[in-house]
């Protein structure tokens, strides 16, 4: 939404009016006493004819009314304002049809916030002088306070409707009697809509933008209304029809604000700008530059954009945490890591804050340490009754997955399982949530059964969801039952748009039977009812492993080129695509590439690092790919493969003790692994492997009598 200033006029009580008159000799009273009339005349009395003994009196106790005011105003005293109503009324029982009066008297009224009594008074001399200007103006005051105040129900004071139409009715009053008055127009524009009446509203903005063309309220708030009403591209159309050597600064945040919700990251970050060269210290315009360019993955202007706004305003520590973010994305983890606790000690409390230190702790493998920062944010979204707004629900369930994660990550299977159990307490989507966190930790530990009891759990407490029955009948597919998981998948089709998501399940399951026209045949149903670009993408992405699983590399190439296409950043594709290349030795420097933008998008990516790591070795790179590798296995200790890669690693920098328990490892973990997710050539490979190293261990033992430390 453009963001504009609200024209409503703002309406104070205070009594700092300056007084119509001024008569310091009659000021001789003391604590509070009436004073008494001076012995002279005021000077003005002169031109009163005289002979009209009544309008003098009126003047005179008028005349005392300011005098009282002038008091109030300089001492703050409550009664001096009982005495100057006193004395209005005085000079009004005198004068009863002077609109001055009148108006003097519900102006001090509504000043004090006796809006009721300030209506009453007004709305009588509107009965004998109904276009009285100044009455309506100050009618149309009085509603707009009580809007203000969100008092727009029917007033009991005021026999004439809601507030907000009796509002409406005064502006329309108002602008009639002063048809060039922009101010007022603009007024009784953004009442319309507040009424949602857009096309009464729009025809004010524009006959005010006729009285004054170069008005930045006028062109502001036609924008906005343009937004508001969903109508993005008139908004944008409307602030681009300003030459641009005549926007002002907050013309342009607009119209950086109408294009990024045109999706158009391009043109939004060229506006915020041109805004933020014209008004370098404006902190919201900085932080809408610096979030565009974010967004649109310019890391170092984004950083600079930030770093700026953190010195034009110390104290925001979202810009604290946003430099730490680029910083991460940056692969700067320590730096990072220093800019966080900077904002955190700022703010111990800060929920993103301590997600982001939780989030680098993880990726520097402190893991130890990210679990005490997310079991804090744990207990500070925590409520003893177990009641939780939607908000909070969605935070607490954020922190639990990450504390989740990170036991898993650790292989602390139990752990992992009893944090994701408090999300299934929770219940709705942090139920199931929870059930997939543990159906997915018991099966990375090897422990099918427990994955598909649990999944079973699952249906049985939500026997509805689709999702979970789903789940279901993929971990049955896992423990070896495929026929018996894709029958229950296929039980669910109802032959609408929703069975996409269900045909999408039966190509997994098909895949991992190795029935591979049966996998692409389902992926073809779900993509006749996909409608999203990323629905079309994850489709091509899976026929592209297809063909790769099936050492079609041609095709499974040509499928992944075109999810780039649609999106040139998807971390998934990117990912594959760069393992394939490594993995074959061709393309490597596009392969590194990709996969070093896959990383950067999830560096906690145990897969993505492990792919990082095997590009860095077919590279020669041995130091990163080590360090690559190494980070890998600390993620993914049951990937089989990992632990292959990472003995290949030792075995070409001459470690050969290494590489061969690396190679045991990776032997331990296919043994306990599905068969659907063992190719035994692979297994044969690292068998003749380690057999190998063994020889050689042998060899060098007897050799020098005693076995190398490596």
């Amino acid at each position: 939404m453009i963001n504009t200033r609200r024209i409503l006029p703002a309406i104070w009580l205070s009594l700092a009016s300056a007084s119509l008159f001024c008569a310091p000799a009659l000021l001789t009273a003391q604590s509070g006493a009436k004073p008494q009339a001076a012995a002279t005349k005021d000077s003005n009395s002169a031109s009163l004819p005289l002979k009209d003994d009544k309008r003098a009196q009126a003047y005179f106790h008028s005349a005392m009314a300011s005098v009282y005011e002038d008091q109030a105003m300089n001492t703050g005293r409550p009664e001096y304002v009982t005495h100057a109503i006193e004395e209005y009324k005085l000079a009004i029982d005198l004068a009863p049809d002077s609109p001055e009066l009148n108006n003097e008297l519900a102006d001090l009224y509504f000043r004090i916030g006796r809006a009721g009594e300030a209506e009453a008074t007004v709305r009588n001399l509107l009965k004998t002088y109904p276009d009285n200007q100044e009455a309506h103006e100050l009618l149309g005051r009085i509603y707009l306070r009580k809007l203000g105040q969100s008092q727009n129900g029917v007033s009991s004071a005021s026999p004439s409707g809601n507030t907000l139409d009796q509002a409406i009715a005064e502006f329309e009053t108002i602008v009639r009697l002063k048809p060039n008055s922009v101010d007022d127009r603009m007024v009784l524009g953004q009442l319309y809509g507040i009424k949602h009446d857009t096309k009464k509203a729009e025809e004010q903005f524009k006959l005010a933008q006729n009285i004054n063309p170069d008005s930045e309220e006028v062109v502001l708030n036609l924008a906005r209304l343009y937004a508001e009403n969903g109508n993005i591209d008139q908004a944008a159309k409307t602030l681009e029809a300003v030459a641009p050597d005549d926007r002002t600064p907050k013309m342009e945040f607009a119209l950086g604000a109408a294009y990024d919700q045109l999706k158009k990251p391009k043109d939004a970050i060229a506006a915020y700008q041109r805004a933020a060269d014209m008004d370098p210290s404006d902190p919201r315009t900085l932080s809408a530059l610096g979030q565009a360019l974010l967004n649109n993955g310019q890391l170092d202007p984004a950083l600079k954009a930030y770093q700026q706004l953190s010195e034009v305003d110390p104290e925001n520590n979202g810009a604290l945490i946003h430099i730490a973010e680029i910083q991460r994305r940056q692969g700067k983890y320590e730096d990072a890591l220093s800019t966080i606790r900077k904002a955190n000690e700022k703010d111990p409390d800060s929920l993103e804050g301590g997600y982001n230190e939780g989030l680098l702790l993880d990726v520097l493998g402190r893991y130890d340490e990210a679990v005490k920062v997310f079991s804090h944010m744990v207990d500070l979204t925590s409520h003893a009754n177990g009641a939780y707004t939607a908000e909070e629900k969605n935070n607490r369930g954020i922190f639990l997955s990450r504390l989740a994660a990170v036991y898993h990550e650790q292989n602390k299977t139990d752990l992992a399982i009893a944090t994701y159990q408090k999300l299934i307490d929770m219940g709705g989507d942090s139920a199931i949530t929870g059930y997939q966190g543990q159906v997915d930790t018991y099966r990375d530990a090897k422990m099918y059964d427990k994955a598909v009891d649990t999944a079973r759990k699952a249906v049985a407490a939500d026997p509805k969801n689709n999702d979970l029955k789903l789940m279901l009948a993929g971990e049955m597919a896992d423990l070896g039952k495929a026929d018996e998981g894709i029958a229950m998948a296929k039980s669910m089709l109802k032959g609408t748009k929703d069975d996409r998501t269900i045909w999408m399940s039966l190509a997994q399951m098909y895949t991992r039977a190795r029935r591979w026209k049966d996998s692409d045949d389902a992926l073809d149903k779900a993509d006749a009812l996909s409608s999203k670009k990323e629905d079309h993408l994850y489709i091509l992405f899976l026929h592209g492993a297809n063909e790769e699983r099936q050492k079609h590399f041609e095709p499974a190439e040509k499928y992944f080129r075109q999810a780039l296409e649609i999106d040139p950043s998807n971390a998934m594709v990117l990912n594959y695509f760069g393992y394939m290349l490594a993995d074959k030795g061709t393309k490597l420097p596009e392969a590194l590439q990709m996969i070093r933008k896959a990383v950067e998008q999830d560096p906690l990516n145990g897969a993505y690092l492990d792919s990082l790591g095997w590009a860095y070795f077919k590279l020669g790179q041995y130091e990163l790919a080590e360090d690559n590798l190494r980070r890998a296995v600390s993620r993914n200790q049951t990937d089989p493969t990992v632990h292959d890669h990472l003995g290949d690693l030792y075995e070409k920098t001459g470690r050969i003790r290494l590489a061969a328990a690396q190679w045991e490892l990776s032997l331990s973990e296919f043994s306990k692994t599905a068969a659907e997710d063992v190719e035994p050539s692979e297994v044969a490979k690292v068998q003749k492997k380690l057999e190998g190293a063994r020889v050689k261990l042998a060899k060098q033992e007897t050799l020098v009598g005693q076995p190398n430390p490596e």
